[in-house]
């Protein structure tokens, strides 16, 4: 992925000026067309190295199809299940997000919403403005004693929850990923969701949209609950049920409901923002002034900071790539593609397992990022396609290649200090073993024999095995050099091993044609790093 040529960037959507104010200055081009159909879309995304969406641009597999040119997709705000994430990975687009830009949008929009449920506050001010003054309808509650019960316990469930325990509320949660310790901390007591449906007066949703959390509040859900919970939704539509709702509303087993989000968005069925006890808006989640700001401002800077290589943040698909950028590990990236490239190259084989074995206390976190190089560099010689950082697992895994990190903190000399990389087709004598130099990835063994002098891996190589004992292809070499106007710029030679000896050839050039070198070795391959 070419991430310095980032050149042109459509805003999809109403951002804040300032968005398209910081791409401009980052050197970017910037096309603004909020309110397009899709067929406006698919015309003028085709030219487009980024794309700039909120929350109604459907980044469709077909969006993706047509754009050609396409890097990056950046979500202005959290939640980026208007964006087909698979589809992008698979193409080896970018999906990056605004993770905190909302929170506390979102945060005080659902504090409203219990305050509004428990007091009926929009109700009895649409009966003022019919001339009413219904005091005796509009009884509500105290929420001081009240127990909330926070499902979803990231940046805006525990906002909610830091919030609402201001009024004097006993917040209960779940979340399968922050730990109960964790929660404590921000005053929730985390507890099985079947311990949370009868202790709840209040309920409010703060998860992604998944498959696991479709229907999270369902039938089975609301009849556990005490009779009268109050519900409230400002992530995702489809998290609650809203059927279940509706029949849980009809019945009083649901109080009441605050929705700002719906499955279908405006919502067709009426049934649910029609039922009295039902407090409804058109998802204003993240629709303040300053949310609308920080969202443009931090997506703009994100792609700015891509283009120009200074980092990636906000990361949906590809945190592998994020390491890419770092000058520590810019160069272990670089060499597990190399080493990638080189197995692929001597085994021509792009199936089976793989093994990244990274040896040395420096690169003991290093397997997450360089298992998607390996595979990037064994797909590049076996695939048709653009392979990144990005694509490069979920490409492995369609191609039947399983690859696999594992890690020792003890590495031999005299690379203790730095550390190697080896990476093995299992179940075959294929393995090559690599360390970083400087900045220069190098080879340090290939199917073991190894190189005293480490072989840099860059620009033209050529890598042969021959007999030891055979001189006759470095000298054939050096002619056919001379004939093609080409330069050696290095050459590595490694240990014997069964009579024979690799050698590493940099070239300032490749070779036309490898035919009169053949003859007098065993095997030869040319390749660019």
């Amino acid at each position: 992925m070419a991430l310095g040529k980032l050149q042109k960037v459509l805003i999809s959507e109403s951002l804040d000026p300032c968005c398209r104010e910081i791409l401009q200055a980052g050197g970017l081009r910037v096309q603004e067309k909020p309110g397009l159909s899709k067929e406006e879309l698919l015309r003028e995304i085709r030219d487009c190295d980024g794309l700039i969406v909120r929350s109604a641009t459907k980044v469709t597999a077909e969006v993706l199809e047509a754009a050609e040119r396409l890097k990056v997709v950046g979500r202005a705000g959290t939640g980026v299940d208007n964006v087909d994430v698979e589809a992008a990975t698979r193409k080896g687009v970018l999906v990056m997000n605004t993770p905190t830009g909302n929170s506390l949008s979102a945060a005080e929009l659902t504090c409203g919403m219990i305050l509004c449920l428990a007091r009926q506050i929009p109700q009895a001010a649409a009966s003022m403005k019919e001339g009413k003054w219904d005091r005796k309808k509009y009884m509500g509650m105290e929420l001081n004693g009240k127990t909330l019960a926070v499902l979803g316990l990231g940046r805006i469930g525990r906002e909610v929850a830091t919030r609402m325990q201001a009024f004097g509320m006993k917040t209960i949660g779940y979340d399968p990923i922050i730990t109960p310790d964790v929660s404590a901390t921000f005053g929730v007591e985390q507890l099985p969701l079947e311990q949370i449906w009868p202790r709840c007066d209040f309920i409010t949703v703060h998860t992604p949209l998944l498959p696991s959390t479709t229907g999270l509040l369902n039938d089975s859900t609301f009849a556990k609950c005490r009779r009268g919970v109050q519900v409230v939704n400002c992530a995702r539509g489809g998290i609650v049920d809203e059927g279940a709702l509706l029949r849980a509303l009809q019945s009083g087993q649901c109080g009441g409901a605050a929705l700002d989000v719906f499955t279908q968005e405006p919502p067709k069925d009426r049934d649910l923002v029609n039922h009295p006890n039902v407090i409804s808006c058109p998802h204003l989640g993240a629709s303040t002034r300053e949310a609308q700001s920080r969202c443009g401002k931090e997506i703009a800077m994100q792609i700015v900071d891509m283009a120009t290589g200074k980092g990636l943040t906000g990361v949906v698909n590809g945190q592998a790539l994020s390491k890419a950028f770092s000058p520590q590990t810019k160069p272990w990236i670089a060499l597990a593609r190399a080493l990638g490239t080189v197995l692929y190259t001597v085994s021509k084989q792009v199936q089976g397992s793989v093994q990244v074995c990274t040896l040395g206390t420096p690169l003991k976190e290093a397997g997450s990022y360089l298992t998607p190089a390996v595979a990037a560099g064994l797909l590049a010689g076996g695939t048709q396609k653009e392979v990144t950082l990005v694509n490069a697992t979920l490409l492995a895994q369609e191609a039947g290649l399983k690859v696999t990190a594992t890690h020792s903190d003890v590495a031999p000399e005299p690379d203790s200090s730095t550390g190697l990389v080896q990476v093995s087709l299992q179940g075959t004598p294929q393995q090559v073993t690599g360390t970083v130099q400087g900045s220069t990835p190098a080879l340090r063994q290939i199917n073991g024999a190894t190189f005293q002098l480490p072989a840099p891996l860059s620009g033209p190589l050529l890598i042969y095995r021959a007999k030891a004992s055979d001189s006759s292809a470095l000298a054939t070499l050096t002619g056919l050099l001379s004939k093609a106007g080409a330069q050696l710029l290095s050459y590595h030679s490694s240990s014997t091993v069964a009579g024979e000896q690799w050698s590493v050839v940099g070239l300032s050039a490749a070779l036309p044609s490898l035919g009169e070198l053949k003859p007098r070795v065993t095997e030869i391959f040319q390749l660019h790093l």
